[in-house]
């Protein structure tokens, strides 16, 4: 598991960025933090880095938005789905194939993606400070996550 410490929003932004670069299609990233952590943020950051035009905002009320860049994104929310079977019928790995698929509460679904993703879990430890905990899992462990902290 690789740490890292941001101290205000262009941190974040940038350690998105540089998330970004290390993606490639078919890559899953699910973001796990309580309200305010800053998972649409992170997420805006990936989005910038995969050349996506548009402003990134949380799709909460309806659920995922696809996004065109160098490579495609689709970015989804599930905080307010209710069910395993709710998210099964989305079916965003699917949607996501020649892309990247970013999920915010993607915790509550992990049980539902590939088994190689990466979990990033956001902890507010002040005002404007996080800690980002990046959790590789399956081929996810191959990766230099580590080429994150510079």
């Amino acid at each position: 598991m690789i740490e890292i410490a941001t101290s205000n929003p262009a941190e974040t932004l940038a350690l998105g960025r540089r998330l970004a670069a290390m993606l490639s299609a078919g890559d899953v990233v699910l973001l796990a933090g309580q309200l305010g952590a800053g998972k649409t943020m992170f997420a805006a950051g990936v989005g910038e880095g995969l050349g996506v035009e548009e402003q990134l905002t949380s799709p909460s009320f309806i659920l995922a938005r696809a996004h065109q860049g160098f490579m495609p994104l689709v970015h989804a929310d599930v905080y307010r789905l209710g069910t395993s079977a709710e998210f099964e019928d989305l079916d965003l790995p699917e949607q996501a194939r020649d892309g990247v698929l970013l999920i915010e509460w993607g915790d509550a679904v992990a049980h539902g993606v590939p088994d190689d993703h990466l979990l990033v879990k956001i902890d507010i430890t002040g005002e404007s400070e996080r800690v980002f905990r990046f959790k590789a899992c399956g081929a996810w462990s191959e990766r230099p996550l580590e080429e994150l902290t510079s």
